[in-house]
C-alpha cells in the first residue's frame, strides 16, 4: 500500500488550492492507498526560526505530527500559490520548522552536502500563480519551483519531484478551472 500525503500550503480555505487539493484527493482514493492531509492553515506553530540553527526551538504537537507524517508517506504532494516569485508565508514556516538537521537531512562534518533522509520518497508540487507559464520559465526563472523543488525536497533526498504549474488564476474562467480540477483527480488517480 502506497502512503500518500497532501500537504496545502495555501492559508485561505476557500482557494482555488483547496478545490485542486480535494480534487487529486477524490482521485487518490479510486486507488488502494493511505492518505493524509495537512492542511497549514489549520495547524498551530510559530513560524519563526527563532534561534536558527543554533538552537532547536521547541516544536508543536502539529509540527511533530507533520513530521511523523512526512517520514511515513511515500509520496507527497504539495500545493500552494506562488507569490512574489516565491511560496506562501506559512509554507515557508512550515519549512523552516520541519526540514531540520536530523530529521530530513544529517550534516556531515567535513562534507559540503548533508545525508539526505527522504531518500526513496516521490513527490508533485503543484503551484498556482497569475504569471503565465512561458513568462514564469524565461522571465522569473522558475523561482518558486526551483526553491521548493532543488533547494528543499531534492535536497533532503526526495526524487523524482514532478510539477504541475497552473496559470493564469487571475480573472480564470469555470472552463478553466474545470479542466484542472479534472486534470488533477486524474493525476491523483494515477498515484502521480
Amino acid at each position: 500500500m502506497k502512503n500518500i500525503l497532501i500537504i496545502n500550503g495555501h492559508p485561505d480555505k476557500e482557494s482555488f488550492n483547496f478545490a485542486l487539493a480535494e480534487a487529486y484527493r477524490k482521485g487518490a482514493e479510486s486507488q488502494s492507498v493511505e492518505i493524509t492531509q495537512i492542511n497549514l492553515s489549520e495547524l498551530t506553530f510559530d513560524p519563526n526560526l527563532r534561534f536558527g540553527y543554533r538552537q532547536r526551538t521547541e516544536l508543536e504537537p502539529d509540527l511533530k505530527n507533520a513530521i511523523e507524517a512526512i517520514k511515513a508517506a511515500d509520496h507527497l504532494v504539495w500545493f500552494f500559490p506562488m507569490w512574489w516569485y516565491s511560496t506562501p508565508a506559512i509554507l515557508k514556516g512550515f519549512i523552516d520548522r520541519t526540514f531540520l538537521p536530523g530529521i530530513t537531512y544529517l550534516p556531515i562534518e567535513g562534507k559540503p552536502l548533508p545525508k539526505k533522509l527522504l531518500k526513496g520518497k516521490t513527490a508533485r508540487i503543484v503551484v498556482t500563480a497569475d504569471s503565465p507559464g512561458w513568462y514564469n520559465r524565461f522571465i522569473m526563472g522558475s523561482p518558486a519551483i526551483k526553491q521548493f523543488k532543488k533547494g528543499t525536497l531534492e535536497f533532503c533526498g526526495v526524487k523524482p519531484v514532478k510539477v504541475t504549474y497552473i496559470a493564469p488564476i487571475k480573472d480564470s474562467t469555470a472552463v478553466f478551472r474545470k479542466k484542472w480540477l479534472d486534470k488533477l483527480t486524474q493525476i491523483g488517480a494515477n498515484l502521480g
